[in-house]
């Protein structure tokens, strides 16, 4: 079963080495860990999932990367994800190298999940342009899959423009990692069969997932990609999610699961609740 495991919110109170090991010898498929560089004390931004004020926890991200690359060093098998990077606040110029040496070192196992941000102040104070966000992040991802795949990049648009450089090393996965498209905005799927390599919904339903398999199927075909290299990777279901529920999303058409862990004090605590989700979605 190919399930994985989203670090809690707060997301630096226990090491990602530790999680990761043992979620890995649990036989989680995957490590999602999120990002917010920072977020307002007071914002206009309303929160997604409620529509109302933005939950603490926000203020409580850890650095992705960082995360992801102590995760590496500790385990061989569990693929290593971002849901999500917020493209938009991020350099392509820098981000490629992170990238690169992060699939490097861990033999090929990043997964590149990508949002546009939600929230206008720090997209704002972060560089980003708010109201144009999703076409940045497409820029964005232009410039970076010229750096992952040229010996000499350049690009030339409106966000980001660049000469000729050199960007190594470049990563394992060819062409690149696998780019996943965060979100529920109703052009999503097109955007996905346009330049993504899959789609990350957040707290879809097996519905969903089914109808959306078959709309992407449609667009791949339109498009002349083959329809399986449109993956679905399900994203942000409870902890509690059952074996059941997961093998229905997988009947539906996603590649895999992933649940968030509950916020745990210790590492017994988290082991704990590991071994349980473990048992619960994966035995």
């Amino acid at each position: 079963m190919s399930v994985g495991v989203i670090v809690p919110l707060p997301a630096y109170t226990l090491n990602p080495a530790f999680i990761a090991k043992k979620a890995e010898d649990l036989g989680f498929e995957s490590i999602w860990y999120h990002e917010h560089p920072v977020l307002p004390v007071k914002s206009e931004s309303a929160f997604p999932a409620t529509g109302g004020e933005i939950p603490w926890t926000y203020a409580h991200f850890s650095e992705p990367y960082i995360s992801l690359a102590m995760a590496a060093a500790v385990t061989s098998k569990i693929k290593l994800a971002t849901g999500i990077t917020l493209v938009p606040e991020r350099n392509p110029l820098i981000l490629a190298k992170e990238i690169s040496v992060l699939d490097l070192h861990s033999g090929g196992r990043f997964i590149f999940g990508i949002g546009a941000g939600w929230n206008r102040e720090e997209t704002t104070m972060m560089g980003g342009d708010f109201d144009h966000r999703w076409a940045q992040t497409r820029e964005a991802v232009e410039a970076l899959k010229e750096l992952w795949t040229k010996d000499e990049a350049e690009y030339h648009g409106r966000y980001y423009d660049f000469p000729p450089v050199y960007s190594y090393p470049k990563p394992v996965q060819k062409p690149h990692p696998p780019i996943l498209l965060g979100g529920n905005a109703k052009n999503v799927l097109q955007r996905v069969a346009r330049w993504g390599d899959g789609w990350l919904p957040n707290r879809a339903t097996a519905g969903q997932v089914e109808e959306s398999r078959k709309i992407l199927d449609t667009l791949a075909s339109e498009r002349d990609r083959d329809p399986a290299s449109l993956t679905i990777s399900v994203f942000g279901q409870p902890t509690d999610t059952t074996r059941q529920q997961v093998e229905d999303f997988m009947n539906a058409g996603a590649l895999r699961v992933s649940a968030w862990a509950p916020h745990c004090e210790t590492e017994k605590e988290m082991g704990d609740e590991l071994e349980r989700m473990a048992e619960t979605m994966i035995r």
